[in-house]
């Protein structure tokens, strides 16, 4: 019984919106998961702010919402990440960067 952390996706067309979810390995993307840890918007968002910057320093962000105590837990467990959740979990420092494998 394989367990994977892996994004299952949401929101209209050409509007993705995921949950990090775990879940079994075998199951489909759209399933029942067996805990939804966090979300994951992929569409940069301009930081709101009181008054407009005319420099243009604010930059973007895509929104990353993460319960890190329960990603830590399931990871030390053993569950395993999916490559697009590796990478949210390294961001958030859980995992480290997977090696770069040379072809």
């Amino acid at each position: 019984m394989v367990v994977r952390i892996r994004l299952a996706r949401f929101g209209n067309k050409r509007q993705p919106f995921y949950n990090i979810v775990v879940t079994q390995a075998r199951s489909a993307r759209g399933s029942k998961p067996l805990e939804v840890i966090g979300t994951y918007n992929p569409i940069p968002k301009r930081p709101t702010t009181l008054f407009d910057d005319a420099s243009g320093t604010t930059r973007p962000y895509k929104d990353i919402s993460l319960d890190i105590s329960r990603a830590k837990y399931w990871v030390g467990v053993g569950a395993q990440p999916s490559d697009s959740a590796w990478r949210l979990l390294n961001i958030a420092g859980i995992v480290e960067p997977k090696p770069h494998v040379q072809k």
